[in-house]
This record gives structure tokens, sequence and C-alpha cells, in this order.
């Protein structure tokens, strides 16, 4: 397998995917729909939809019903990146390499691009029922796991307590759990719900969490090294942000060399549960070695 022309393969027919279930901008709520589009159709790595599918074919999952749950993971990871970039967040310019969705559309509307991409993404999963010979407990539970890890025990609750402790002091129990939450617990709903729609059972089910979550955490802390170390046309944001907010880092709370030790660790420990499990699974491998090497 060449691992680089099938993930440009694999992100090109997600790009496809998300094109199909967005809006159409027409009525008098266009200028939204707009705004959707243009926040999701932004680029990025698209982890989430690669992840989500990648397990899903692990466990031999075949049908198009995983494709309306790639399309809203992708809507609620976009929808919190827009409200990060809000001037009472992280007040942030530029995103993936162009101005970012409020600078273009205005405050207001950046609001409402987030909560409008937040709010069609269960539109767009709850589209998985259409799908001939469906199993609706399936859908069903995969849908409550999208709900929880999106929310208040979820992303939302990291996010929470990230912007209540910024320029505060953080301990490592507080820090590892705004990072599980924020970025690991969606990482975890996509790697989740394509076990649990290709038909995984409940212990693979937890197998994939756990590894998940492991996954989350290393690329969190990896966006970390790069804020230090890369730079903004690389990342396609500004580098030091972290810094210029006074947040507390794996890489100011334990070091760049620590940091990048952990990531390994993480990652090699999730591939390590992923190996246990049989099926298809070389492409979900290399790209999770590959959260471990990227420059952006």
């Amino acid at each position: 397998m060449n691992f680089k022309e099938e993930m440009f393969g694999r992100i090109d027919r997600v790009e496809e995917i998300l094109k199909e279930y967005l809006p159409e901008e027409k009525g008098f709520q266009k200028e939204v729909m707009s705004a959707m589009e243009y926040s999701v159709m932004a680029g990025g790595k698209r982890v989430r939809p690669l992840l989500m599918e990648a397990v899903y074919r692990l466990f031999g999952g075949k049908d198009r019903e995983i494709q309306p749950f790639m399309a809203a993971m992708e809507m609620i990871h976009t929808y919190s990146l827009v409200h990060d970039d809000l001037p009472a967040m992280d007040n942030d310019e530029y995103r993936r390499g162009r101005k970012t969705t409020h600078i273009v559309y205005g405050h207001a509307m950046g609001i409402l691009a987030g909560d409008a991409l937040l709010n069609y993404a269960y539109e767009t999963a709850l589209k998985a029922f259409d799908f001939p010979n469906t199993d609706t407990k399936t859908i069903a539970r995969a849908l409550q796991v999208l709900a929880k890890k999106a929310g208040i025990y979820g992303m939302v609750g990291g996010q929470v307590v990230d912007v209540a402790m910024s320029g505060k002091p953080l301990d490592r129990e507080r820090l590892d759990f705004i990072y599980r939450l924020k970025t690991g617990a969606l990482m975890e709903a996509a790697m989740m719900i394509g076990a649990i729609l290709a038909g995984a059972d409940t212990e693979q089910v937890k197998q994939i969490e756990q590894a998940a979550a492991d996954i989350g955490l290393a690329f969190q802390i990896q966006d970390d090294i790069l804020d230090v170390t890369s730079t903004t046309e690389i990342l396609g944001k500004p580098v030091f942000s972290d810094e210029k907010n006074n947040k507390t880092t794996y890489v100011t709370f334990e070091g760049l060399e620590e940091a990048q030790r952990q990531v390994a660790e993480l990652s090699n420990g999730a591939i390590s549960v992923i190996m246990e499990i049989p099926g298809e699974k070389e492409f979900l491998c290399a790209l999770i070695k590959n959260l471990i090497h990227r420059e952006k």
C-alpha cells in the first residue's frame, strides 16, 4: 500500500461526501449556509472521518450508512473550530491558511455558522435511518455516542474547563482532563461509531474507545509541539498562540523532549491495541503513525 496515495484518495472521498451532505445555498438564510460551506470546505486533515471509516472497515463494514456519520463528525469538529476562533475564545484570524469564518462573515454570523453546523450535523447523521436494511438500534447507539462525546461529558466539557482555567496554573490531572475531552472525545466518537456501525461487540467497542483516547491525547500533544516548532506558513495558523493566550500545554508543563516521547508512547500503545483485532488494519495503523510525525 502506498499510504499517501491511499490517504489522499480517501480524503477526496470525504470531500465528496461533505459536498453531498452540506445544505444547498438558497433561501433568505443562505448567508449562513455559505458560511457553513466556507468553514467545512476550508481543507484540513479530515482525521475524524478517516478514522471512522478505517475502523468501520476493520470490523468488516461495507455499506454507505457510515457516510452521514462521517459528514456529521466533520461538521461538529468544524463548528468547534469556528467558535474556537471567535474573539471571545482564541481570537484567531487565520485557520488552515485562510481567514477564519468570523473575519469573513462577521462575528455574529460566525456564531450562527457554528450553531448551524452543530444542529445540521445531527440532521445529517439521522439520514442513516433512510438507508435500506439498516439496523435502527445500531444507528441509535451510534447517535448516542455522537451526542455524548460532543457534549458536556465530551468535547464541550473539555472546552469549558480550558476556558475557565485560561491564564491560571494547571496541574497535570486537569490538563489531561481538558485534552482527553476537548480533543480526544471526538476521536473516540469517530472510532467507536465506525466499530458500532460495522457490528463490533461491546468489548471491542471498549477496546477501540481506549485506543482512540490515547490517539486523541497524542494528537493534541503533537499540536502543542507544532505550536512552538512549526511556522505560520506550514501550520496554516499563527504559531505561539498558546503562549499568546497564556495557556499551559504539555510542552510548557513537561518540556519539548518529554512531550515528543509521550506522543510516541501513546500512539504506539494505541496501535498495539488495534493490532490485536483481526481485520483490515494496514491503513488505520499507518494513519495513526502519520499523526505522530505530521508537520501541520
